[in-house]
């Protein structure tokens, strides 16, 4: 992984030659199609309520559909990740790259006043489908100082003579600070430092490409490979059933010792810190922290005092279970919540909560009652119910492929909204 944007070729290149630059051979244009892709047919036939596609008469229908951006978790520093997926987009005739425009603004604008990472994968950028010079420019300068303060990184993946080229050409209206954010990524195994690549939903034709320029090298060359999957340790506590760690606890606490650990903190000494739950932390500190759970070992944040350690560490343990905390099952309820109405949410919301499983319940009344508490401080803190819904919402609930397009997002955060606001009516 290297940034190289400081490297200059020339003071004025000819923005004539870009048009020029071969930006994929004939072979790389002919992988197979993604499995992912859908054609409007597809779509009118396979669409419902838990699919990442936007409804027909939805504004941003003809982008959403194919999937080029999507969210996907949080990173290894509890960042917020957004991928925008170059091979997925289509000739240049049949997409309004505006409209492209706007949906990626309305997708950062959930996330912008956190701390949030944005991957590119370039591989799949053709003569066919590349935006216009014009076009890229223009984008750069929409995205103002809101979009690019909080943005801690931003990786190309399988970059390109084209794009090291198109970035050196740019380089007099990329500011320095915002180059030094730039990464470029030769190997989807590189990325596992920042994230779980599984989390990812990666374009198979991109592993494809990957497997290709691995294949490539010479042996004493070769990349390191992402790690296997290691067996759970006994004392486990990350990425562990809640059913399961229930049974291991000692009390049969239905909340996990990570939740009583960081929430019992973070009500002491988080409650007037400003940003609480937007900021990234330390990546060696969390890895050592979720190592002292794995292990069976206590933690103490007060020894750490920490604030962000700690908020990093909720959201990655609710990230991280196997199964949302509001569970598959609720899904599609919770993405169709919106149409039921104002004089029924609170009803409705009780009985869908209620019928989670018991630790599932337990430990989303012991988080919203602590988040209840959070927003009562939002004066301080600026952590409103809505700040706080759309950071909790997607680690509260996501779909079984773990990526959510805008078209989840927004329902997903209106009901944690929703949930904050009346939670004094559903948890009775």
């Amino acid at each position: 992984m290297s940034s190289e944007l400081l490297v200059d070729v020339g003071d004025d290149p000819a923005t004539a030659q870009l048009g020029q630059l071969k930006l994929a051979t004939i072979e790389d244009q002919q992988w197979p199609p993604d499995e992912s892709f859908l054609s409007k047919s597809d779509v009118s036939q396979q669409f419902d309520a838990s699919s990442p596609h936007l409804p027909w008469d939805h504004p941003f229908y003809d982008i959403a559909r194919h999937q080029i951006i999507e969210v996907a978790g949080d990173d290894n520093f509890g960042r917020k990740v957004i991928v925008f997926n170059a091979c997925r987009m289509p000739p240049q005739h049949q997409l309004d790259h505006h409209k492209l425009l706007m949906y990626l603004k309305g997708t950062l604008d959930q996330y912008v006043e956190s701390d949030y990472t944005l991957i590119y994968f370039h591989h799949g950028l053709t003569s066919e489908n590349k935006p216009s010079l014009g076009w890229l420019r223009d984008a750069y300068r929409e995205f103002d100082r809101k979009y690019k303060k909080n943005i801690k990184a931003l990786y190309i993946v399988h970059p390109t003579m084209f794009i090291k080229t198109l970035l050196i050409l740019f380089k007099p209206i990329i500011s320095f600070k915002f180059g030094r954010k730039i990464n470029y990524v030769s190997y989807l195994s590189e990325l596992e430092d920042v994230v779980k690549c599984d989390q990812l939903l990666i374009p198979t034709r991109v592993r494809e490409y990957d497997n290709k320029l691995r294949a490539s090298l010479k042996p004493s060359t070769q990349p390191p490979v992402s790690p296997p999957h290691s067996p759970p340790l006994p004392n486990q506590v990350f990425g562990v059933p809640l059913a399961l760690l229930r049974q291991r606890d000692p009390e049969g606490d239905p909340v996990p010792v990570v939740m009583r650990d960081t929430i019992s903190f973070l009500s002491e000494q988080g409650l007037e810190i400003e940003g609480i739950f937007r900021r990234s932390a330390n990546v060696t500190l969390v890895k050592e922290v979720q190592q002292k759970y794995n292990s069976g070992e206590t933690v103490n944040f007060r020894e750490m005092e920490d604030v962000h350690l700690a908020a990093v560490i909720l959201k990655k343990f609710l990230r991280e279970l196997p199964e949302p905390l509001l569970t598959y099952t609720l899904y599609n309820d919770i993405v169709n919540f919106a149409s039921v109405s104002s004089e029924s949410q609170a009803t409705v919301m009780k009985t869908l909560v209620e019928s989670l499983p018991e630790e599932n319940y337990a430990s989303l009344r012991y988080l919203i009652t602590f988040l209840a508490q959070v927003s009562a401080n939002s004066e301080v803190n600026k952590m409103t119910n809505s700040n706080l819904a759309v950071v909790f919402g997607p680690n509260l609930l996501w779909g079984r492929d773990n990526a959510m397009s805008l078209s989840a997002i927004g329902p997903i955060n209106n009901f944690t909204r929703t949930l904050l606001d009346q939670q004094h009516l559903v948890f009775v």
